[in-house]
């Protein structure tokens, strides 16, 4: 059906040519004191809407009130859509939506409804499915026009000023000529959300095999770049999902291709111009196939969900290449996204001073003047040559070789070569903090935060360090303190912020990041927070039809959703998916393991044809086709051999202890005050205690 959906809407009258512009960042202008125009906005609390609430257009925030008086008025709903840090949104604002000829056609004609689609993310999954049925394409500024009751009738993205006049004229015009037409049109756009968001259940669990993991990856290879990692394409984009899959793929079937073709992305990552070189952390995506030149928005998915991954791939190579983006990541997150309060910011803007990168970027004479005479070598390591220069004199800090490299042809140590650079660094992050900063979006949202939670616990397991369980552990208490109200989770934290939505992808993630927590602390409470969260999840989110959880808890968008295929976030239904299989080890619980594989057996095909959307579900089909273990170390020193076991790379095993007795299923009556045993065991079968990790590891091999 959809195919011949999206040729009607090809063909049909009310298709207005779309102009399909990628988002990059936001331009910034210096506030005014005082203002000609306040719209509603004005009493909200996202930075994106604020930026709003002075333009001439009668803007109102997402709500069925605003709906409502549209069909009261008979007048056209006009939804846009955007984040604080969408470059073109900006644009668009400042040569559309502040013109006051334009903004008057727009009041008359239309009820005009701005969303911040990091608050809404539901609002933005309805119409992105929209406009990607019309055109196969999508992006932001998200402009829709829908009818009253917020059916499509028409969608964009960026458009000029004299465009988007065309278009209210036109849309207008016709509605009023042929309301009937339009509201046939706009049942067909709907029909077509809700088909896309369709998922057949399996009858069975038989398209769970080793094969179909084999088949999904072999199609994959050829969109890989064995050159410069990632996949092929005029950009790169930071997709951890699939490259954790990857690990733990390449660590299951001796794949050399794959554990190659990751750490070939994770090295060329790490040189690129899409991590700050100076300050740490990394840019949202790279606008250029070799990583060089980015698109310098950051994101807190994207950093909280790095440092899960090279914590992950440290495990395993043990390089401290991987170690030092972790580290470098972290205290740029603490310098610049940690909120005074508690909880990390959403995002820094791409621009400042009206220019993209003005804050990152560097002209060889400023480098010259702070360096001084560590320039030339500085030179060579991070490019500085004329033929490197990104735009307008400016260079983007990335490198072409590695240190092993550098070392070798400068006749330097590496110890030495730290030190240098610990000194370039300081200096010019010293001249950089001189500048005017990117606006930071202090949003907390919670499932992004639960990403970082995780984040920080990979990095506890991988490193050791104290403090990094102490900062997951303190973004757990932000969270459940301000975030967790009457039993439910809200999306987005801000003081005064009226927001009581709360999403799939917050439940998931948040029951993950516990589940995480209780691993590696051995405190009950955070499981029982994950089995509060669960339960919340299966009253309030689950989708008889399907057997998935749809992305809202109410009905009053025009189609339910229901999220399978990753993004740059994975799939909420794929992350509970792996809940439920992790509930269900733990508990002992056969339902929740039936419903996740339910789930999973559903999405083989998806698999098969796209791994590289559907990595999170492709992880679980490991967890499946090859050997799972539990493994509970119990006792006194219990912590001890867990952190000891974590250090290593154990794919498909769950690692669990308990230092007091314990009537969960896989500790109950195997505390001893004598000493502390480890137990492997696989589908509640268990081998005889051991006392060292040697030994469980030998079991494990040999079960």
């Amino acid at each position: 059906m959809i195919l011949s959906f999206s040729k009607f809407l090809h063909g049909f009258s009310f298709l207005v040519i779309l102009c399909m512009l990628s988002c990059n960042g936001e331009k910034k202008k210096p506030e005014a004191t005082e203002h000609k125009y306040t719209n509603a906005l004005v009493d909200e609390t996202s930075p994106y809407l604020l930026q709003h609430a002075h333009n001439p257009v009668n803007w109102r925030a997402w709500s069925q009130e605003a709906l409502e008086d549209a069909k009261k008025e008979n007048k056209l709903v006009l939804v846009s859509i955007g984040y604080s840090s969408c470059h073109w949104c900006h644009v668009m604002e400042e040569e559309t939506f502040e013109n006051e000829e334009v903004a008057k056609v727009m009041n008359e004609n239309f009820i005009n409804i701005k969303v911040d689609r990091e608050e809404r993310p539901d609002v933005d999954q309805i119409y992105m499915t929209a406009l990607q049925l019309i055109s196969g394409n999508g992006g932001w500024p998200l402009n829709v026009i829908t009818l009253p009751n917020g059916k499509p009738l028409y969608g964009g993205t960026y458009h000029t000023k004299d465009q988007w006049t065309q278009v209210l004229t036109k849309i207008s015009e016709l509605y009023k000529k042929d309301p009937k037409k339009a509201e046939e049109y706009s049942d067909m756009v709907a029909a077509g959300i809700a088909e896309a968001n369709l998922i057949e259940p399996a009858k069975d669990f038989k398209s769970l095999t080793k094969d179909a993991v084999k088949t999904s990856v072999d199609n994959w290879k050829a969109n890989w770049d064995l050159n410069e990692g990632g996949e092929k394409g005029v950009q790169k984009f930071i997709i951890p999902s699939n490259l954790s899959f990857l690990l733990d793929y390449a660590d299951l079937t001796k794949d050399d291709d794959a554990k190659r073709q990751v750490r070939k992305t994770l090295d060329k990552m790490a040189l690129g111009g899409i991590y700050d070189q100076i300050g740490g952390g990394f840019y949202r995506y790279s606008t250029d196939d070799v990583w060089k030149v980015p698109h310098f928005e950051k994101m807190l998915y994207d950093n909280a969900q790095v440092l899960s991954l090279y914590s992950k791939a440290y495990t395993i190579f043990k390089d401290d290449v991987l170690k030092n983006v972790v580290l470098e990541t972290i205290d740029f997150l603490d310098r610049e996204m940690l909120d005074e309060n508690g909880g990390y910011h959403a995002a820094l803007d791409a621009d400042s001073e009206g220019e993209e990168g003005k804050f990152y970027v560097w002209k060889e004479e400023e480098l010259k003047s702070v360096l001084g005479d560590g320039f030339e070598l500085f030179s060579a390591y991070y490019t500085i040559k004329k033929d490197a220069i990104w735009e307008h004199g400016n260079y983007v800090l990335h490198r072409k070789i590695d240190d092993a490299q550098f070392i070798k042809e400068h006749n330097l140590e590496q110890s030495k070569l730290n030190f240098i650079k610990g000194e370039w660094n300081k200096k010019l992050l010293e001249a950089r903090n001189k500048r005017v900063r990117p606006r930071s979006d202090d949003k907390i949202i919670t499932s992004w935060n639960a990403l970082l939670i995780n984040g920080f616990v990979e990095a506890y397991k991988a490193f050791g360090q104290e403090q990094f369980l102490e900062k997951a552990e303190s973004v757990f208490s932000f969270i459940k303190s301000n975030s967790y109200q009457n039993g439910k989770l809200v999306h987005t934290f801000k003081k005064g912020s009226q927001r009581k939505e709360g999403f799939i992808e917050d439940y998931a993630f948040m029951i993950d990041a516990s589940l995480r927590l209780y691993g590696v602390t051995l405190n009950t409470e955070y499981l029982d927070f994950a089995k509060e969260l669960n339960s919340v999840v299966g009253s309030e989110f689950a989708d008889e039809a399907s057997g998935m959880y749809h992305y809202n808890e109410g009905n009053d968008l025009i189609a339910k959703i229901i999220k399978t295929d990753d993004g740059v976030l994975p799939s909420p239904n794929a992350v509970m998916a792996h809940n439920l299989f992790q509930l269900g080890h733990l508990e002992y619980n056969t339902d929740y393991i039936k419903k996740s594989k339910r789930m999973l057996s559903s999405m083989v095909p998806a698999i098969t044809e796209s791994a590289s959307s559907y990595s999170k579900w492709n992880a679980l089909l490991l967890n499946n086709v090859y050997p799972y273990f539990e493994i509970a170390v119990v006792g006194n020193d219990a912590n001890i051999l867990v952190n000891a076991l974590n250090k290593m790379h154990l794919t498909n095993a769950l690692v669990v202890g308990s230092t007091v007795e314990n009537d969960a299923p896989l500790f109950k009556d195997r505390y001893e005050t004598n000493g502390t045993f480890i137990y492997v065991c696989q589908n509640t079968t268990c081998k005889l205690p051991v006392k060292t990790v040697s030994e469980a590891l030998r079991q494990m091999n040999n079960f």
